[in-house]
């Protein structure tokens, strides 16, 4: 087929955010910000109690194939910092390219992070390549939670075609201390109902917790108010759940606001855009 023969070929966004914050007194402050459309990150007043918030916002209200955003997040010694979304991320259906999203997270000595962004909603048809790669000092702390739902069941949309690859690699001082993956394509159907992978789950989701201290009495914490969670080794706690995505959002609020108290000192709050 002759260029002239061929069919449209679409404008695609190629955008990201650079934000990198350092320690000055007692406060948290910008050290190197630089936005590319359609990533914009905004930092509204925070409670008193609170660290800083920064919010990464998509101007064009969710990705479509062929789109790729990259975000590099960067913490300087005894910083700290929450970063959420004012919304959803929506994952639109694919003409045939996969939606790139790549995250660079580096946490230096003791500084805390909290990367709680909304949940991401997969469109039927969709494909997603996602990549999360964090290096932690060996006195930072993270906490980080993420959604994913498969579909708009609410609207009658269930994801029976698309791909979903993520990647995420956690280190501490260097050293690999946490790896995770998923591998879904094709029809989906047959897997997302599978009663030994997801069950007919709508959503998934997943909270970890990385800190120089023990873990173990908020392991039992949690298991006291229901959450399953797992430490994987000493100063990493994991969990995870399956099921109706409301149930889901509001099992996981839960946990974080357990987690902030009782790992982070921070008040059991969730960031305000969650609730707004």
């Amino acid at each position: 087929m002759s260029p002239s023969q061929a069919g449209p070929s679409h404008q695609r966004a190629r955008g990201g955010a650079e934000l990198h914050l350092s320690r000055s007194g007692a406060a948290t402050r910008i050290a190197h910000l630089f936005q590319a459309a359609p990533a914009r990150i905004l930092f509204p007043t925070s409670e008193g109690d609170e660290p800083p918030l920064a919010v990464l916002v998509n101007t064009a209200g969710g990705l479509a194939g062929g789109d790729a955003l990259a975000l590099d997040l960067r913490l300087g010694a005894g910083a700290a910092a929450t970063l959420s979304t004012p919304s959803a991320e929506k994952i639109y259906r694919s003409l045939g390219a996969a939606t790139r999203i790549d995250a660079t997270i580096d946490v230096g000595s003791g500084a805390t992070l909290e990367w709680l962004p909304q949940e991401t909603i997969l469109f039927d048809g969709a494909r997603l390549h996602r990549r999360i790669a964090v290096a932690l000092a060996p006195d930072a702390r993270l906490l980080f939670a993420e959604m994913m739902v498969f579909g708009r069941r609410a609207r009658g949309e269930v994801m029976r075609d698309g791909a979903v690859q993520e990647s995420w690699r956690l280190r501490r001082g260097g050293s690999l201390v946490w790896a995770d993956g998923l591998a879904l394509g094709g029809d989906l159907s047959t897997r997302l109902d599978d009663r030994f992978g997801f069950a007919g789950a709508e959503a998934m989701a997943c909270l970890l917790l990385a800190v120089p201290g023990p873990v173990e009495p908020l392991r039992a914490a949690l298991r006291e108010a229901d959450v399953a969670a797992t430490m994987l080794r000493p100063g990493l706690l994991l969990a995870r759940w399956l099921g109706d995505a409301a149930a889901v959002r509001g099992a996981l609020g839960e946990a974080v606001r357990l987690v902030r108290v009782q790992a982070l000192g921070l008040p059991a709050r969730l960031p305000r855009l969650w609730t707004s």
